[in-house]
């Protein structure tokens, strides 16, 4: 124990009755405490702990409570099983896609719900009691409850900073990626000008042809930017972020791309989406105007109307977890079949032989990279005619009143 606890004593008269009381009510305890994450997670209720395993951790983690309240000389070392338990915890909090925030708010509700439970207990048992003693007794189950959660943040957190290493790692190569496209691009600016400027009267068409290649490449290295800046906003802190209603980040992704949609004489439809779902705006309008910007691009214009449509609703995920998933869909040149798998690569693109079509070859990793770092998916499926590209997003809570409409 270190020396900034409090001293504790190990006498009090009705400790070990307070003791054998929080076991003998550990399921109850444990229901109360799955029922209050449930309401402020959208997880479905088996899943919160999705194996008996995992769910008898919970009794657990109250016994090495209990013990520990009974006789503050059983600390709660790193090593005890409890601990390891609180750990595991951790790791399934992390593959969830919780956050640090979320994981306190756990044990704070875990907190709550014990202290109420305590103060209960307390005035049913019969027998003295000093003051002193009670207040060691509450010092005790603050202590324990505060151990195990710092072991279950411990390894949520050793888990969080192997995925930060993973992602400096892939910001690595993603910047030598692209200094290594803008090298080209402007390799082609300087060569086309230099062109024009050592040859004053090159033939109109070759004229024409160089001015082509410095504008081309220049609207590709803007667009290259753009999709830095994108990237480096949502590197932001998660707390500065704006937090809106589905529609209405659906409707700002919309608006973006509309002037777009128009030119190239797309029509943009918004299908069936959930009402009460609360969303990053920021994650959602970067994601969906990506995929909005592939279906404009890559639009069939020899068919009879081009469209691209979004539609999402609220599916259970691999993991068990609740999704909000978005579709977007269109009827355009779809992806041939060799080269689906690598859609979602940085530089690649499905139709570079196209070369009407201009494009860097980011905007689909970006949309990987931005949902992933949310603990969300990508992917993209093919029916017969077109394309449809899928954003996954764990739901974290629906219905809240507190969100703008």
């Amino acid at each position: 124990m270190d020396s900034s606890a409090p001293p504790l004593t190990s006498d009090c008269p009705i400790a070990g009755t307070l003791a054998s009381l929080l076991r003998e009510s550990r399921q109850e305890l444990t229901k109360q405490w799955l029922d209050r994450i449930n309401e402020r997670v959208a997880i479905v209720p088996n899943r919160i702990f999705p194996s008996e395993e995992l769910l008898d951790h919970v009794p657990l983690l109250i016994d090495g409570i209990a013990s520990y309240l009974e006789n503050p000389a059983a600390e709660v070392s790193a090593d005890a099983p409890v601990v390891a338990k609180a750990m595991e915890l951790g790791a399934l909090r992390h593959a969830q896609g919780f956050d640090a925030y979320e994981i306190l708010k756990e044990y704070e509700i875990l907190g709550g719900i014990l202290f109420t439970f305590f103060i209960r207990a307390v005035n049913a048992v019969d027998g003295p009691c000093e003051k002193g003693d009670l207040m060691a007794c509450s010092a005790r189950l603050f202590r324990a409850v505060t151990i195990i959660q710092q072991a279950t943040m411990t390894d949520f957190l050793r888990l969080a900073n192997e995925q930060v290493g993973e992602r400096e790692n892939r910001l690595r190569a993603f910047n030598r990626m692209v200094s290594h496209e803008i090298k080209n691009r402007l390799g082609a600016v300087l060569g086309a000008s230099g062109m024009l400027q050592e040859a004053p009267d090159l033939a109109a068409p070759e004229r024409s042809r160089m001015v082509g290649i410095i504008a081309r490449n220049a609207r590709e290295m803007t667009t290259t930017v753009e999709r830095i800046i994108e990237l480096s906003q949502l590197e932001k802190d998660a707390r500065q972020h704006r937090h809106v209603r589905l529609p209405q980040a659906v409707k700002e992704a919309v608006r973006q791309m509309r002037e777009a949609a128009r030119s190239a004489k797309v029509e943009v439809r918004v299908g069936s989406i959930p009402t009460d779902i609360e969303v990053d705006a920021a994650v959602v309008e970067v994601c969906l105007t990506n995929y909005l910007s592939n279906a404009i691009k890559y639009a069939d214009r020899s068919g009879p109307g081009s469209r691209v449509e979004i539609t999402g609703e609220v599916e259970t995920g691999e993991s068990g977890t609740r999704e909000i998933v978005i579709r977007v869909t269109d009827n355009g040149m779809g992806v041939p079949t060799e080269k689906r798998e690598r859609l979602f690569e940085r530089f690649f693109r499905a139709h570079d032989d196209i070369s009407a079509i201009e494009g860097t070859g980011l905007g689909l990793s970006i949309v990987r990279d931005t949902a992933e770092s949310h603990g969300g998916r990508t992917w993209a499926e093919f029916p017969e005619k077109g394309s449809v590209f899928i954003l996954a997003l764990p739901l974290r809570r629906e219905g809240d009143p507190g969100v703008p409409s």
